[in-house]
């Protein structure tokens, strides 16, 4: 049984792990608003989109897009995900630009991170004054920038966040938050994404979607009267007051932060394509071949200290000798192998503390889920499958 740096579980005969349970309408801007600039093929499968690529049962849920391995073979990150920033006024066709990049790009795995998902959580005032279209939805101080970017950070680092879910019917968040995975490629969409330093470091391209202002307006009134429940009067009150001056301050200065302006939004193939082929030259940079690494990674070193080896007993040789014996008919092979297995199970959980969590590596590690059942009554066991990608011969996290 071997343990992994920095995780309170274990790895048992590589095939189980077993887990420790265990506001904004002020003229004042934001300190880390709009830093200074120097002068000198395949359809990739999304968690931002509505249907992402899961298989749902009665009691399972399947992942069915394959993610590449994130951890060298030390069990250290050996690559951060590629972070497309892209800004826009409102309306400005910023969702659908996201949307096309993804079906153009040719990489397992992609999440999609929209702002609007990261609006305050609103006052009593703040809530009145949102029904009567009188609060400011574009200003820097509407956003939870401290929550954006620490989600932002993880992401990019390949570790799972809780996203709040945000309903602008009611100005407010819902209770439940989405889960989020870390990915190949992130894009991170908002009328405000390049507002902040932190964020924009956190940025590997950036992209500004620039559309007519009318086009904008058409668009937003089309928005929210049918999605949000608006009236027409409420929404043009809003633009003029509050959307098209935010615009003006605070959003269309960033433009000049951006490594490529879209013109025309959506529509643009040629932009879009040219994104793409940018995109896929910097991931081919950062391929590492994990498999080749993981071949030679231990040759002529130690065992780690990390590592527990189940003593052999008389009783372990014994197993062993009995399994490994080509005349062992098929019922002795399985009634031993699970007295085997029991015994690395029992051992494995002294390692552990009271209360753990199950996870069953497929195929193999579903013959020892009956061991773990017999110690442990009421356990939890959740399942994952790595496979070897047939196009590019590297293993896939399903």
């Amino acid at each position: 049984m071997s343990t992994l740096p920095g995780y309170t579980g274990a790895i048992i005969s590589g095939c189980w792990s077993l887990r420790a349970d265990g506001g904004g309408s002020g003229e004042d801007s934001l300190d880390r608003l709009l830093p200074t600039v120097s002068t000198s093929r395949r359809k990739s499968s999304t968690l931002g989109k509505t249907e992402p690529p899961l298989l749902r049962t009665g009691t399972r849920t399947i992942y069915t897009a394959g993610r590449p391995p994130w951890y060298n073979e030390h069990g250290a990150q050996f690559k951060e995900a590629f972070v497309i920033g892209l800004c826009g006024g409102s309306s400005s066709g910023k969702t659908t630009v996201a949307n096309k990049i993804i079906e153009a790009l040719d990489v397992p795995w992609v999440v999609l991170l929209s702002m609007d998902s990261f609006y305050k959580v609103l006052s009593r005032e703040e809530q009145a004054l949102a029904a009567k279209n009188d609060y400011n939805f574009d200003h820097p101080g509407a956003f939870d920038f401290e929550l954006l970017e620490s989600t932002l950070r993880k992401l990019k680092l390949g570790k799972s966040v809780k996203i709040p879910v945000y309903d602008f019917t009611i100005h407010g968040r819902q209770k439940d938050w989405k889960n989020v995975y870390g990915a190949s490629v992130i894009i991170f969409e908002g009328i405000l994404s390049f507002a902040d330093k932190e964020l924009l470091q956190l940025m590997d391209m950036k992209i500004f979607v620039d559309t007519d202002s009318d086009i904008r307006l058409v668009r937003r009134l089309r928005r929210d009267i049918t999605e949000r429940g608006r009236d027409i009067e409420g929404v043009i009150k809003q633009y003029n007051k509050f959307v098209k001056p935010a615009f003006e301050q605070y959003i269309e200065p960033t433009m000049r932060l951006a490594d490529i302006v879209v013109p025309r939004g959506g529509g643009n193939m040629v932009a879009i394509d040219l994104i793409v082929q940018h995109v896929h030259s910097q991931l081919e940079e950062r391929e590492i071949s994990v498999r080749a690494l993981l071949a030679t990674a231990h040759q002529s070193q130690p065992l780690p200290q990390t590592l527990s080896v189940l003593e052999s007993t008389p009783q372990v040789r014994g197993l062993h000798t009995i399994i490994r014996n080509k005349d062992t008919s098929r019922d002795e092979f399985i009634f031993y192998s699970k007295r085997l297995m029991r015994l690395l199970i029992e051992h494995a959980l002294s390692f552990l503390p009271s209360k753990i969590t199950g996870v069953s590596i497929l195929r193999a590690g579903e013959t020892m889920e009956p061991a773990l059942r017999a110690v442990w009554k009421d356990v939890r066991i959740g399942k994952i499958l790595i496979q070897t990608n047939l196009d590019s011969g590297e293993p896939e996290l399903h």
